[in-house]
């Protein structure tokens, strides 16, 4: 027995000394001896490897381990780590973003946007007998997102939508495609020059380019929200748009694409050209009885014009587009944008119209307070699409809001708004086309943007023109944004 121990300890130690990464050892079965070489009455034993090889084994499927757990850092991502620090935690990114493992250039965000309103409304007529009380529960917006990034320069964006589901007698409604566009970004390594094709939305206001994610109060304004119809369907017909940036103090939009829509080419009064009407509308206190179709677009030119902004205070730049700040950073921007559709042609008896708007904005924020403001100025405004004459006009209205966050309070924010808007200039003296909108309110933000609550009253007041009534309305808010 000590001799075939001596002999498989010498060949061990040969193999040491003489290394190889493997080798095979045979033995004799009549004396038990081992030997390291083939040889007459010897047996081969198998092959055996050496403790560097093994170490050596150990560390490459350590490194390969490594280098897996590398490849999955990061590469699902939800928080927003820049964000700060609230009651329910950070905010998300926005979206969840799945990163491809096998090219850094690619991936796939993933989202959902959740807005409720639980409302009690009154409108008060100067005629009593109109006056309406309702209570209503509904879904202001139900969205779901998706953005695909395909290589280092070009995603696509888009979501599917059911906004106001519930609404009053609207019922469950349907779903429809919003933002549907191509992104190409810094084709030429520079923040100067990018491009978006299709259905992404042109500048004609500040807070209807923003996402609704991010406004202070889930209804924009009246004259911002008739802004987004009047140069192209909800301010994203299908478009090609250049826009850029130098160092953020300077930035710019300029697009061309398709015009208005019938059922949301509106007069001064509110009705549009297609005759569609909802239920309860501003100007009447029963649903109207109408004909949908009773008119139409017939041609239109192409629409064109474009957005400039300027940041002119080293340290004030305007690096993302939001109401909602969260007691962070600062901020001070100025923009202006012209924009127009010529040429609109309807089965109406009207010359073709020329649809022309003027927009001005103003923005600031330091730390907890901010405040917004924009002009509009339409011109090419049908004053009544149901008189046997039709007049055009002018129209003018602005906005302001504010808010502020009590950072050291759980991220509570009181805001305002106020709005007035003359709806149109060139009314006579016995006519009142004013619509003003009072809004007092508080959210709380929760996780930020990502999961916040609030309450709001509002008063809006319709001239003798409009219906001649105020419409107040108390409505408790939720926002669920992933």
């Amino acid at each position: 027995m000590k001799k075939v121990t001596f002999s498989a300890l010498a060949a061990v130690m040969l193999s040491g000394v003489v290394y190889a990464d493997a080798m095979t050892l045979f033995s004799d079965p009549k004396t038990g001896q081992v030997f390291t070489t083939a040889g007459e009455n010897r047996v081969e034993m198998g092959d055996f490897v050496d403790a560097k090889t093994v170490d050596m084994g150990d560390r490459e499927i350590e490194s390969s381990f490594s280098e897996y757990k590398d490849a999955e850092k990061g590469s699902v991502t939800v928080i927003d780590k820049k964000s700060p620090k609230f009651i329910l935690g950070q905010e998300t990114g926005p979206n969840m973003k799945i990163k491809a493992k096998d090219n850094k250039d690619m991936y796939l965000k993933l989202g959902a946007r959740l807005q409720s309103t639980f409302e009690t409304r009154e409108k008060d007529y100067v005629d009593n007998k109109k006056d309406i009380s309702t209570n209503d529960a509904y879904m202001r917006r139900v969205r779901f997102e998706l953005e695909a990034g395909f290589d280092k320069h070009t995603s696509f964006t888009m979501d599917v939508r059911n906004d106001q589901a519930n609404s009053e007698d609207k019922g469950e409604g349907t779903f429809n495609v919003g933002d549907a566009y191509l992104n190409i970004a810094k084709p030429f390594d520079s923040s100067l020059v990018n491009f978006k094709l299709y259905r992404g939305k042109i500048d004609v206001s500040r807070t209807e380019t923003l996402k609704s994610a991010y406004t202070i109060h889930y209804d924009r304004p009246h004259v911002a929200d008739e802004a987004a119809q009047y140069i192209t369907h909800n301010r994203r017909g299908t478009n090609a748009q250049m826009y850029g940036d130098w160092n953020k103090k300077v930035q710019y939009q300029i697009a061309t694409g398709d015009g208005v829509y019938s059922g949301a080419f509106k007069d001064a009064k509110g009705n549009t050209l297609n005759g569609s009407k909802t239920a309860l509308s501003a100007t009447t206190a029963t649903p109207p009885v109408v004909t949908t179709g009773a008119g139409s677009v017939l041609s239109q030119d192409f629409f064109y014009g474009g957005k400039i902004k300027l940041s002119p205070f080293d340290g004030w730049e305007e690096t993302k587009l939001t109401e909602t700040y969260m007691g962070q950073g600062q901020h001070f921007t100025l923009g202006a944008a012209y924009w127009r559709t010529n040429n609109i042609k309807t089965n109406t008896n009207m010359s073709p119209i020329d649809h022309k708007l003027i927009n001005l904005e103003a923005s600031a924020h330091y730390k907890g307070a901010s405040i917004s403001a924009e002009y509009f100025d339409f011109d090419g405004v049908v004053k009544d699409w149901t008189a046997a004459t039709k007049t055009v006009g002018t129209s003018t209205g602005w906005y302001a809001q504010g808010e502020y966050v009590f950072t050291d309070l759980g991220y509570v924010a009181p805001f305002f708004r106020y709005e007035s808007w003359d709806k149109f200039k060139e009314a006579s003296a016995t006519e009142n086309y004013d619509l003003t909108s009072k809004i007092g309110g508080v959210n709380w933000y929760l996780r930020g943007n990502s999961t916040k609550v609030g309450f709001a009253v509002q008063q809006d007041n319709y001239g003798k023109s409009l219906g001649d009534y105020t419409d107040t309305r108390f409505k408790i808010t939720s926002q669920f944004f992933f």
